[in-house]
């Protein structure tokens, strides 16, 4: 199974790819789900119409057009079926697209399958195949976006392990990732990588509140020899100093220079009012202190206003 979803990865990926390559472009011109590049060829009552180089068209609807527009103007725009299931350009732009996993909230459900808000007019289809669970309307739900092979529609599936992989994981030690928070456990959360890979932050390395569906920036603690990925939500060493340091001064900015906390408050008061630890706190202050920016007492730290 683990090899199988490796190889549907593989066929979405070289799909993608040859198409950015322009190597399908006698088969598809203008991509379904992702930002497309194009140019405004000409206007009808119905809207504008964009073309690519190729000069394949795509109509952008009247809704979406703005005073000014010009022909041979270039738009970056979205593409997507829209509910009389025409290839329209849009510039909104949607909670997530082809190659990437979402949080999102069922809002109808029928014989047909279940739809989900993803930012546009039409709402997105996870197909009764591609469910997992039963789906209520009013719930979110992780699910991955891909374009259907056959039609080139964009749709969704709760079977995000055929799109998440770890058997070649393209991370490094330290590195700063952006990761979606999918599955709680015992043990902590299991997280969404960059859209590309597992990852998880066990209870230890959780100092504020995190929940299923929260977009969070991590960083890589370690791989393992087996691919497993432990992300914690603070940089190791002197990165996370130079993180708090910057922090502690922006709030002390933010709260006229003043915090009535220093090194011998406690620790649950540090952290309300800075969202540090103590040890963290404690260090931040010591390099403003040193750096002759603010003063401190036993219970309070004050921004020093330096003479311009």
């Amino acid at each position: 199974m683990k090899y199988v979803n490796f190889v549907v990865f593989c066929v979405h990926i070289f799909f993608i790819c040859a198409l950015a390559q322009g190597y399908l472009k006698d088969k598809i011109m203008i991509i379904s789900g992702i930002v497309n590049d194009l140019k405004v060829s000409r206007f009808t009552e119905n809207g504008a119409y964009l073309v690519d180089e190729e000069n394949a068209e795509v109509l952008m609807p009247n809704r979406y057009i703005v005073d000014g527009m010009l022909v041979d103007d270039e738009m970056s725009v979205f593409v997507y079926h829209d509910s009389e299931d025409r290839q329209v350009a849009v510039t909104d732009m949607p909670l997530a697209m082809v190659g990437e996993v979402a949080y999102l909230r069922v809002v109808d459900d029928n014989h047909v399958g279940a739809f989900v808000d993803w930012g546009l007019p039409k709402d997105l289809l996870i197909p009764k195949k591609n469910q997992m669970t039963d789906l209520t309307v009013g719930q979110s739900y992780i699910c991955a976006i891909y374009r259907d092979m056959a039609s080139g529609r964009v749709v969704a599936t709760q079977k995000v392990n055929a799109y998440i992989y770890n058997d070649d994981v393209e991370l490094e030690i330290g590195e700063k990732v952006n990761i979606l928070v999918a599955v709680e456990s015992d043990f902590g959360f299991r997280v969404v990588i960059e859209n590309k890979h597992w990852g998880v932050i066990y209870h230890d390395q959780i100092f504020t509140p995190v929940a299923v569906g929260d977009k969070l920036v991590g960083y890589v603690k370690r791989i393992t020899e087996d691919d497993r990925v432990d992300i914690s939500l603070r940089p190791d060493g002197f990165a996370l100093i130079e993180d708090s340091l910057g922090g502690l001064k922006e709030i002390l900015e933010k709260n006229d220079g003043f915090l009535d906390v220093g090194d011998k408050s406690e620790a649950e008061k540090i952290h309300s009012l800075t969202g540090m630890s103590k040890k963290s706190f404690k260090k931040a202050v010591g390099m403003l202190l040193k750096a002759g920016s603010v003063e401190i007492t036993p219970n309070s730290v004050k921004l020093v206003k330096k003479d311009k």
